[in-house]
């Protein structure tokens, strides 16, 4: 599940499809002075972007053991069927309205502790995760701008796991599971010359899932009013566990993106 995440991501960075996952931050806040607003003051921006993301951790469905995951960025390659991830935000003056959505299908190896019993996994996960939220700017000059935000994240994980050789050779099961958590946190950017910015995010929360959490930090830079680039590092994690459904895991990995404003 853990793997369906994070390919989620890195799949949308090869197809040119996705966007950030503060989800919905890849886009940077810019200073309203420095943004093009539109006839009613509002002003929108979309960010395509990709995340070569890593993913480990640990899954598992009711009746059988936890099953360990360790996969890098080409392993989730390799294995990614299909993913899609979209961000954008609308803002007038100092508030702000996010969405942040990704869909992943992959498939991926994983172990069972210390191997015994099973001589190999074989995991196929399909992840959902949205993310709707909106913010207040509570510092605000012509050089950056600061964000307190919170939203609610949608989960909705579907994973087959089926074992290999050992004592669990031949089984395999389907299960699944869908839960909502509440996420708090701030994003911000900061304009060394009017070109150059730093950028970043920090989100944490719960509710079905016992932790929720997501931070990002990007260099920027500026090419028109309308167009800017970001490079930068970004890691998502979640802990969900419930009536023997386990979903505990973290992607993290480099993140390059393109954020259109209008």
């Amino acid at each position: 599940m853990r793997v369906s995440v994070l390919r989620a991501a890195v799949v949308c960075a090869g197809l040119g499809v996705a966007s950030s996952a503060f989800s919905a931050d890849i886009a940077p806040v810019v200073p309203q002075a420095k943004v093009v607003e539109t006839e009613s003051g509002w002003t929108y921006t979309v960010a395509p972007y990709f995340w070569a993301a890593g993913l480990s951790g640990d899954l598992a469905q009711f009746g059988l053991p936890e099953v360990h995951i360790d996969s890098s960025f080409d392993d989730i390659l390799e294995n990614l069927d299909f993913a899609f991830m979209a961000a954008g935000e609308a803002r007038y003056d100092r508030f702000s309205i996010f969405a942040d959505i990704m869909y992943t299908k992959l498939g991926a190896d994983a172990t069972t502790r210390r191997g015994i019993l099973a001589d190999s996994v074989d995991v196929t996960s399909k992840t959902f995760a949205g993310l709707l939220g909106a913010g207040y700017s509570v510092l605000e000059n012509q050089s950056g701008r600061l964000d307190v935000v919170g939203g609610v994240r949608v989960w909705s994980v579907d994973t087959t796991i089926a074992f290999n050789g050992g004592f669990l050779s031949g089984r395999e099961t389907d299960d699944g599971a869908t839960w909502v958590d509440a996420l708090a946190g701030v994003r911000g950017n900061y304009f060394f010359t009017p070109e150059i910015y730093l950028t970043g995010w920090g989100l944490v929360g719960g509710g079905g899932a016992d932790l929720d959490w997501d931070v990002a930090l990007a260099l920027g830079y500026k090419f028109t009013d309308t167009i800017s680039a970001v490079a930068g590092y970004r890691a998502v994690g979640v802990d969900y566990s419930n009536d023997g459904f386990v979903f505990d895991v973290v992607e993290q990995g480099p993140i390059i993106g393109v954020a259109f404003r209008f």
